[in-house]
């Protein structure tokens, strides 16, 4: 026989199951309330000391990663802000991670190839809104840089207009919309390295790297009160980069694991897939293995070394030490496989590195 249940008892479930959606309800706006006023407008980089603090915007490749943006790693040296290459996702990860984009003095791009500089159009974005500019963007870059920098100011003129008639001129500033280019040229990639950027005790310096047949791709160096890291972009091993990282406190360099990348290539070969099997076979002679970045940052006397820009990034923890192969027994500092949200700290005139998770 089928239970009935007494009228009062409905009636007093009934009122239960409105108060606990409304009791939800009120839970959530509270819940919202207390993390906007924990977070919004709060300039969390206050609390950093005087020093370089670089922030792993972007450690994936072109390959899809829910988890990794592409490559990006931003500095804020001192007071002031700077980012190295924009890929895919890395922007909105760089908000994420609180970094103060009102400080942000210049882009610059290591190389042309898309998966670097994909997000490049939301940085020049962010910089002009969220950051308040009313002068564009200072981007350098390799020959090339100003094609692709007029080409996302044509892309994103519209949407400019739009944000300019939205929010008025007092806050979409019309003169800050934008980059300008300014190109470092070498005569060829044996050229030495030289200085590109210098102000406010910030040094700048950049070096051509081999990324055949990709032309004019750079690395770059970051000086600050005592303090040096080093981003190679994508780059062969290279000798003459160890002697440009010497004494470096951290390099990040990127990293391919061959073996993985032909496990990848061979079982795509296996399912016809020939395009993609052919792409894996190509690209590991223009990137540096785990190994020799270790053998690169051993040879500049680095204390730390992070590998970023992984291809493939590990899936899983367990993958890690495969991906790593026998660089641990090459490079005697710290050695670490990035992930998106990483802070790296350089404390000023000190010889401390903090590493920190923000995402």
């Amino acid at each position: 026989m089928k239970r009935k249940w007494p009228a009062t008892v409905l009636g007093i479930l009934a009122i239960a199951g409105i108060a606990f959606l409304v009791g939800q309800r009120w839970i959530g706006e509270r819940v919202f309330s207390s993390a906007v006023e924990r977070q919004a407008g709060i300039d969390r980089s206050a609390e950093l000391p005087d020093g370089m603090h670089a922030y792993v915007c972007g450690s994936g490749s072109p390959m899809p990663d829910a988890a990794r943006a592409g490559p990006c790693i931003a500095v804020l040296a001192g007071k002031q802000g700077f980012v190295f290459d924009a890929g895919s996702g890395s922007v909105r990860k760089l908000g994420r991670m609180g970094f103060p984009m009102d400080r942000l003095e210049a882009g610059f791009l290591t190389h042309l190839h898309s998966d670097h500089l994909d997000g490049l159009g939301e940085l020049m974005l962010q910089a002009w809104m969220a950051g308040g500019r009313s002068t564009p963007l200072p981007i350098y870059g390799p020959q090339g840089t100003e094609s692709v920098i007029a080409g996302f100011m044509q892309a994103y003129d519209i949407d400019r207009g739009f944000r300019i008639a939205h929010h008025g001129p007092e806050v979409a500033r019309p003169g800050g919309f934008g980059g300008e280019a300014r190109v470092i040229s070498f005569a060829d990639t044996s050229d030495d390295e030289r200085v590109v950027y210098q102000k406010g005790g910030v040094t700048i310096r950049a070096l051509p790297v081999d990324h055949a047949p990709v032309d004019h791709a750079l690395a770059f160096r970051v000086e600050y009160k005592g303090r040096s890291l080093v981003i190679s972009g994508d780059t062969k091993y290279s000798p003459r980069l160890a002697r440009f990282s010497e004494g470096a406190d951290v390099i990040f360099h990127e990293a391919l694991n061959p073996q993985m990348v032909g496990k990848l290539g061979s079982t795509l070969a296996a399912r016809g897939n020939s395009d993609a099997a052919k792409i894996m076979a190509d690209i590991p002679d223009y990137h540096t293995t785990p190994e020799d970045a270790a053998r690169v940052a051993e040879a500049a006397g680095a204390k730390a070394l992070i590998l970023y820009h992984l291809v493939p990034a590990p899936p899983a923890r367990l993958v890690e030490r495969a991906f790593l192969g026998d660089a641990p027994s090459l490079f005697e500092g710290t050695l670490k496989l990035s992930e998106d949200g990483m802070l790296v700290s350089l404390p000023a005139n000190s010889q401390e590195i903090d590493f920190d998770q923000l995402l």
